[in-house]
């Protein structure tokens, strides 16, 4: 009764206190950020190593594992997954709750450094990064030419648009998708060189002596100090490279000119990027794991006019894919569903109180309750999102009860002839204990959440602090202001109860009365009742940490068969574009996004955010206009049975596309994944088999597929060391001239060009057309030969090597320095995933030595 009385002796400092929560109110809500979720998410860092042409297992085994070793040292580390595929590895480090992360990262760095001392010459340190699952994309900003081609708009949007995209607040900013590095290449004509007789790797060592990056020296001349520079650095004009003498001595010399050409293009494309079927570069909008999806799209758009003046006029930047309208969205609809609770709240009190002042009362309460939670969740470091927002209108309904006992108390006590003060002295004093006791039960409910861990905890630890901080301060309002407001606004007197509250009552009465008579037959019929209920309607219920959302967006994964060239990867990307806008109708179709192939390893970072095995993949997003009917699993479900029938070879499977779905999965493609582990990758194989054997029984599971290629193609170049000895050259010789003409001198020789104008550097790099290595006979007929070799035989790949056709494993994936195969499942029924638990349970009981695990892995 404490607080009755103080408000009562003291009422002008309640209501300077309630304003003082007014106006912190809105200073909190200004520096709170909003956004769709909490963060979310086990903290894990990323490190992404590229080293372009190693094949899978060549990075699993001369730099994954290396890492890995050294990985298992840091503090707080739950566990190291890593994906493998040609020229790219990708390490997950997971680590524990409350793991320090920024003691975490300087040991992931330090233990990288120790790492590298292992790899092989040519290996470029590692991308190294922090990523939730709220690091999301949450826009596209897509660049568009009818005039430039891609490599050109992919350095307008690395090198100009980038430098200031990158430096906006909550921005993490990767390399443009669609593009690959700015390059000087010299492309050499294999015929010519079997007629001059010389080898790749031999046209790579001129080069290299043509040009090279030295430092320039100073000399003093009388009073001045000149630095002292020499052309033997290559200078603007890139052509000058063709007089470059690549033999000399007796004999004609062979110049650069006569075998090869040179151009400042692009490096070896392996990826495509389409908006609406064309292709193009764009930057995908990633927030930090911190920032707020609203402040990130609106400081993008609040830089666009800079972004577009800083590059050339015939080259557009837009901002599409926006996902901040289903932030706002989701926002606006609890804020709207909470101001309908309160307003049908002050209608119920007013129709049974029949007062306007009373109901006027209770409805005040109900927005100082929830602005003084609003203030607690900013003290506590929350954000604005769904779960706190949805806390609170929960909370609306509950509110109101402790004003509205309190007002029908004083009502009562009025009616009695009580002075006004007296009555609410007396009213507050009959209720506050129940109130107390009221408001306590509520709270207890929420409170399991405080012991929850992981995503649970999450998630509802913002939803129950919210509720709890707008119950406190509802019951704290209540025992102070309604006072207050009660005595000064309440008129007193008795006034004559509707005829029609009074039947009502009496006939409640009658019945409660009769119930309570048969009290032991209504609790068994209850108890019946209810465990017939559950027994019929659980099973039938699905099982989702998050209820569905329903989108207009679209985001499905096709894989041709394994190896299938990005040429002709693309032309299936485009076809079933065209069944997608045939089944939902073309005028519905907002815009359409594709990633075709894979990233270069000039970007390894972007893989952290769209990955692919191979070229043989593409990813195809969809976004339809807003009065375009919403993206349904019959919808989906038809969609499957359209592709089938459209392209035969091709495997379907649908993943997360508007953000909510996105942020809810935590990175996994599809809700169940089977990750099988084991030993040796003949024997996961193996195992991995009679898992799939089982799961195909089951009806309820779509897209039952390997994630993983597992029989790539290859050519298989086995190089007779006694052979290559009798020709005076070595494995060595044989290797860097395959791997010139099968890739590019890029990571094996590192040479540099500086474009005079920008005053950017660029690699040099030489390589074969890739239409002039097209079979066995191309390859075959390469010229190998030692570098210096002077007068020695110039033998071929065929007089040294057997070349053969093969398959490797196109992807290696690994657990803890296991080696790990899995599958990607995609379900209508959650029943489906008890089901694949059981039957992956029976599949591992036949395989000792393997394991499996039924999980939604978080990539």
């Amino acid at each position: 009764m404490w607080l009755v009385f103080m408000a009562m002796r003291r009422p002008v400092t309640i209501l300077v206190a309630v304003i003082a929560v007014v106006l912190t109110s809105f200073m909190a809500i200004r520096q709170m950020k909003v956004d769709i979720f909490p963060q979310l998410g086990a903290p894990a860092i990323y490190v992404a190593q590229p080293y372009g042409g190693m094949d899978p297992s060549q990075m699993e085994g001369y730099l994954t594992y290396y890492y890995e070793y050294h990985f298992l040292y840091i503090t707080g580390i739950e566990h190291v997954e890593s994906k493998n595929i040609q020229g790219i590895s990708l390490m997950k480090l997971v680590f524990h709750p409350e793991t320090d992360m920024s003691q975490a990262m300087g040991e992931v760095v330090g233990y990288v450094n120790r790492a590298r001392a292992f790899m092989p010459p040519g290996a470029v340190p590692p991308f190294i990064m922090r990523f939730d699952a709220g690091s999301v994309p949450v826009a596209q900003l897509v660049f568009s030419s009818t005039t430039r081609s891609v490599p050109e708009m992919q350095d307008i949007a690395l090198n100009r648009v980038r430098p200031i995209f990158a430096t906006l607040p909550g921005v993490s900013a990767p390399p443009p998708f669609g593009g690959s590095q700015r390059t000087i290449v010299v492309r050499v004509d294999p015929e010519k060189l079997r007629q001059y007789r010389l080898s790749p790797d031999e046209v790579v060592s001129a080069l290299n002596r043509a040009t090279i990056v030295l430092p320039s020296g100073n000399v003093r001349t009388g009073d001045l100090i000149r630095i002292a520079s020499t052309n033997a650095t290559l200078g603007g004009n890139i052509q000058e490279l063709l007089d470059a003498p690549l033999r000399i001595g007796t004999g004609p010399t062979v110049y650069l000119r006569d075998v090869g050409s040179i151009t400042d293009t692009a490096d070896i494309v392996v990826g495509y990027a389409h908006v609406d079927d064309k292709r193009t570069v764009y930057i995908p909008v990633t927030k930090r794991a911190d920032a707020s999806t609203l402040d990130v799209i609106r400081n993008v758009r609040q830089a666009l006019p800079a972004m577009r003046n800083v590059a050339p006029e015939d080259v557009k930047i837009d901002l599409v894919f926006d996902q901040s309208r289903y932030v706002v969205g989701a926002l606006k609809g609890l804020i709207i569903e909470a101001l309908i609770g309160a307003l049908l709240t002050g209608l119920m009190v007013l129709i049974f109180l029949r007062d306007f002042r009373s109901s006027l009362i209770v409805v005040i309460t109900i927005p100082f309750s929830i602005l003084s939670a609003v203030i607690c969740l900013w003290v506590f470091g929350q954000t604005i999102n769904i779960m706190t927002l949805g806390g609170l209108a929960l909370a609306v309904g509950v509110l109101v009860d402790e004003a509205t006992v309190e007002i029908e108390n004083i009502h009562t006590h009025l009616g009695s002839g009580m002075a006004k003060a007296r009555a609410v002295i007396e009213a507050c004093q009959k209720t506050i204990t129940p109130r107390l006791l009221s408001m306590l039960c509520v709270l207890a409910v929420f409170i399991p959440s405080l012991f929850m861990v992981g995503v649970g905890r999450q998630l509802f630890v913002p939803l129950s602090l919210a509720v709890g901080f707008a119950m406190i301060s509802s019951y704290v309002i209540s025992s102070t202001l309604v006072p207050v407001l009660a005595t000064w606004m309440l008129r007193a007197g008795h006034q004559e109860e509707p005829a029609f509250h009074e039947r009502l009552r009496s006939s409640y009465r009658n019945r409660l009365e009769s119930v309570l008579s048969l009290r032991w037959l209504v609790i068994a019929v209850y108890v019946v009742a209810t465990v017939a209920f559950i027994a019929l309607v659980l099973p039938r219920i699905g099982t989702e940490v998050f209820p569905a959302v329903e989108t207009k967006q679209l985001q499905l994964r096709l894989r041709a068969p394994t190896g299938t060239r990005l040429e002709r990867t693309e032309l299936i990307e485009m076809k079933a574009m065209d069944v997608i806008k045939s089944l939902v109708g073309p005028n519905n179709v907002e815009i359409t996004t594709g990633f075709i192939g894979v990233q270069t390893p000039n970007y390894p970072i972007n893989t952290i955010y769209l990955f692919a095995s191979g070229q043989h993949e593409a990813v195809i997003g969809v976004s339809l206009k807003a009065d375009a009917p919403a993206v349904t699993e019959a919808l989906k479900e038809q969609l499957r049975g359209d592709l089938k029938k459209a392209l035969p070879d091709v495997a379907v499977s649908f993943e997360a596309a508007d953000i909510i779905s996105q942020v809810m999965s935590f990175g996994s493609p599809t809700p169940i994944e089977v990750a099988v582990q084991g030993p040796a990758l003949p024997a996961t194989r193996a195992f991995a088999e009679k898992i799939r054997a089982e799961l195909v029984k089951i009806p309820a599971l779509r897209d039952l597929q390997y994630a993983q290629p597992l029989d790539y193609p290859s050519l298989q170049i086995q190089i007779n060391r006694d052979r290559a000895g009798q020709f005076g050259v070595t494995a060595a010789d044989v290797g860097r001239s395959l791997a010139t003409a099968t890739s590019s001198s890029r990571y094996t020789d590192l040479n540099f060009w500086r474009d005079p104008g920008s005053g950017n550097g660029f690699q040099i790099q030489v390589e074969i057309p890739q239409a002039k290595m097209a079979s066995i006979e191309d390859v075959a007929d390469l010229p190998v030969m030692a570098r210096n070799a002077g007068g020695t035989g110039r033998p071929l790949v065929s007089d040294v090597a057997t070349v053969d056709y093969g398959t490797t494993p196109g992807e290696v994936d690994r657990y803890n320095m296991s080696v790990r195969r899995s599958r990607a499942r995609a379900h209508p029924l959650a029943a489906s995933v008890s089901t694949t638990a059981g039957r992956y349970r029976r599949s591992r009981k036949r395989s000792p030595g393997c394991e499996a695990a039924c999980c939604s892995r978080s990539w």
